[in-house]
């Protein structure tokens, strides 16, 4: 398993920083970064795509999702088959989300292993690490713009990267709620709640993941900011404000549509 993470994702990421470093950056390690995550963030847009159908597709089927929860709330065990049924049914997958997010904590590991790697030999580059075609810089700067040590924990970048992280978040539950129409607007506010139906309910996993992303994703990020070296968290500044560009743009286009 550590030899396929070495041959298919770290030897690869560590080649193109270093070849970026060298080439298109101005040998500035922080602009390598950046280029880095743009290009494999597009690459990813494939996956990206899928997971935002998938996402789309569950909050279209919310409804009867609710009504099915409703109608077997006495009977946990017919409520999943139901729910099953109805994800079998309409061809959803409910966790898949999760793959794209698995594969960015994937990239996410190695990049700090890059970055950690680095500086613990003196940010001198590897030379057995490299592949032929890409030529070997010497040793690293790790000052991004002339400023920033990617090697130190940045204050600033995190909270900016929380920021930017909570905007995503919140994008895509407003995109959720623009999909309910005025008269169920109007319905939820005439209705009168029940004690039963104050609880939380065990079966609507969805909106309770999206709540709770909402506040833990932004949280992990300052945390992970202030903890660790800013190479990191700028690689997954870049990553979110990508990702926020992406749903701006679907947002835009379902607009016009």
């Amino acid at each position: 398993m550590i030899s396929l993470f070495h041959t298919f994702v770290y030897d690869p990421l560590y080649n193109t920083l270093i070849g970026l470093y060298d080439t298109v950056s101005f040998q500035d390690f922080g602009i390598a970064i950046i280029l880095t995550t743009v290009i494999l963030k597009v690459i990813l847009i494939p996956l990206s795509k899928k997971q935002i159908e998938s996402q789309k597709k569950l909050q279209e089927l919310q409804p009867k999702i609710k009504e099915l929860q409703k109608k077997y709330k006495e009977n946990k065990e017919q409520q999943a088959r139901e729910l099953m049924a109805l994800y079998k049914k309409e061809k959803v997958n409910p966790f898949g989300g999760c793959l794209p997010i698995i594969i960015q904590l994937i990239f996410f590991i190695a990049i700090y292993r890059v970055l950690l790697n680095i500086s613990g030999s003196d940010f001198v580059v590897n030379e057995e690490l490299l592949y032929s075609f890409i030529s070997n810089p010497g040793r690293v700067d790790t000052l991004f713009l002339g400023i920033v040590d990617l090697t130190k924990p940045n204050v600033i970048l995190a909270v900016i990267t929380a920021g930017a992280q909570y905007i995503q978040m919140k994008m895509m539950m407003h995109r959720k709620e623009q999909k309910k129409t005025k008269q169920e607007k109007k319905q939820e506010k005439k209705k009168e709640v029940t004690e039963e139906e104050k609880k939380p309910n065990p079966g609507d996993f969805a909106q309770m993941m999206n709540t709770q992303m909402l506040y833990v994703f932004p949280a992990l990020t300052l945390v992970i900011g202030v903890t660790f070296g800013a190479g990191l968290i700028l690689y997954w500044l870049t990553s979110t404000l990508f990702m926020i560009a992406q749903q701006w743009y679907i947002m835009k286009s379902e607009k016009t549509k």
